[in-house]
């Protein structure tokens, strides 16, 4: 056990050491992974900021059910409790006529012949009941069960239903949705290009390296002593990687939210986003480290496994 652990840190000594003697020609493959990570880091945060947009616009979205002066409070206790009862309802909210009124009138305080209209005649509004869904895109059932005919029945008009409100949800989602995937093709493409330079970086180490490799194989070392320092150094690129790219990306949404007069720049909400990045700073670190370190394994794991033509023992 104690021969394992210092051959451990001499692996990370000596991965260290080559690190820093390759390091110009590491620069390459950290700039291109900087770049891969960042993307990863934008795609993430980006995906949650629009998600809160799609969110808060959905909480402004309902159906609005006008009841017949007709209708008495029985019916209407029964109309809610059967709403209330379908599957897609998230909440119903009943407004008298002298509510519907009030709110009518503190929404036009401004217009001041339109107040004194409404005060000159008797109050012309029906009651109204107000219904949000969980999922705005499976609304069908609740039309559905207010297009009965006893539920019309009890109905002044036909339902309203925000649809600018909506038609903005499905553009923000079919946004996200597209976002998303260029997202995805362009981590793929840059982490193949990452993968690929670290590949190549270590390929020239090796030949730059390969005297002192034969000789180590000579004395007899391991494959895994002769492969663990060039996983070192590429793990090494990863890491430096990770912090660069959050430092990169901090540093964008510091500049964007103390430059940017406005909260928002289209549909991302800078505020927001700015204060998700802030609040998983340091679980993106962890993870941006942890993608840096198993493409630059990977990568280093393959170019010794190719070209130092080591015999592994299964």
């Amino acid at each position: 056990m104690k021969r394992l652990i210092i051959n451990f840190f001499r692996i990370l000594q000596t991965g260290t050491v080559n690190f820093m003697r390759n390091i110009s020609i590491s620069l390459a493959a950290i700039s291109v992974m900087v770049v891969t990570l960042s993307v990863v880091l934008l795609s993430l945060v980006i995906s949650a900021t629009f998600s809160n947009t799609i969110n808060q616009i959905t909480n402004k979205i309902d159906i609005s059910v006008y009841l017949k002066d007709s209708v008495t409070l029985s019916q209407t206790d029964t109309f809610i409790k059967e709403l209330k009862a379908l599957p897609n309802v998230k909440s119903v909210q009943y407004l008298n006529k002298q509510e519907v009124l009030r709110q009518y009138e503190a929404q036009n305080a401004s217009n001041q012949q339109l107040s004194l209209a409404i005060n000159e005649t008797s109050n012309p509004l029906p009651a109204t009941i107000h219904i949000r869904a969980y999922d705005l895109n499976k609304i069908n059932g609740i039309k559905n069960f207010l297009d009965k005919p006893a539920i019309n029945n009890l109905q002044s008009n036909q339902p309203s239903y925000s649809g600018s409100l909506k038609t903005a949800i499905n553009n923000i989602a079919h946004a996200t949705d597209v976002l998303r995937k260029l997202g995805v093709v362009a981590i793929v493409v840059f982490a193949f290009i990452s993968a690929l330079i670290i590949f190549n970086t270590i390929r020239m180490a090796i030949f730059n390296r390969r005297d002192e490799i034969q000789i180590m194989r000579l004395l007899g070392a391991s494959t895994a002593y002769i492969r663990g320092p060039f996983i070192v150094e590429s793990a090494i690129y990863g890491i430096l990687s990770a912090v660069f790219s959050v430092i990169i990306i901090n540093s964008v949404f510091v500049t964007a939210s103390s430059t940017l007069q406005a909260s928002t720049l289209g549909l991302l909400d800078i505020n927001y986003a700015t204060d998700y990045f802030d609040h998983h700073f340091w679980l993106f670190l962890a993870m941006q480290i942890l993608i840096g370190i198993i493409i630059g394994a990977f990568s280093a794991y393959i170019a010794t496994r190719r070209y130092l033509r080591f015999k592994i023992k299964a």
